[in-house]
């Protein structure tokens, strides 16, 4: 069992719940929700679960990366700036 990966508790049905979290929201929107799951996991690491917090932490952070590495700065996609753009 994975719990910082894959915890089976978020995958019960066709999609991950995170799947259906970052549908539901603007690409902006969703930076700040996992910026914030990377804020709480950083909070509480020293009085709960240490390791297992701090690697959620590292997860929901290289999740927020990877929007910036697509072009999602700004609340938009980056073929939605291109198309924009030309």
């Amino acid at each position: 069992m994975d719990n910082v990966n894959q915890p089976p508790h978020y995958n019960t049905g066709e999609i991950e719940c995170i799947q259906a979290i970052q549908a539901s929201m603007t690409t902006r929107q969703f930076q700040g929700y996992l910026k914030g799951n990377v804020l709480k996991y950083m909070w509480r690491y020293e009085y709960k679960n240490q390791q297992e917090d701090l690697a959620k932490a590292q997860w929901y952070l290289n999740r927020l990366m990877q929007t910036y590495e697509k072009g999602e700065s700004n609340g938009k996609s980056k073929s939605e700036d291109d198309s924009i753009s030309s």
